[in-house]
């Protein structure tokens, strides 16, 4: 799956989330649940969810710094 940033994709653990940075090597994610999780891309596993219209209601805030 390519992933991309604004991307709105579900995790079976973390649930529902919007994919904030992606490389090779890491890629974060902002979860409704929890925040920012990085996780490495090798092993992230993600559904991806068509329509962009979901993505605005779960955007990772712009304020919040990435730890």
């Amino acid at each position: 799956m390519t992933l991309k940033k604004g991307q709105y994709v579900r995790h079976p653990k973390y649930g529902w989330g919007t994919i904030v940075e992606h490389d090779s090597r890491e890629t974060t994610v902002y979860f409704r649940t929890i925040g920012f999780k990085r996780l490495p891309a090798a092993l992230a596993s993600f559904d991806n969810i068509a329509g962009a219209g979901h993505a605005k209601k779960s955007a990772a805030p712009e304020h919040l710094p990435l730890r």
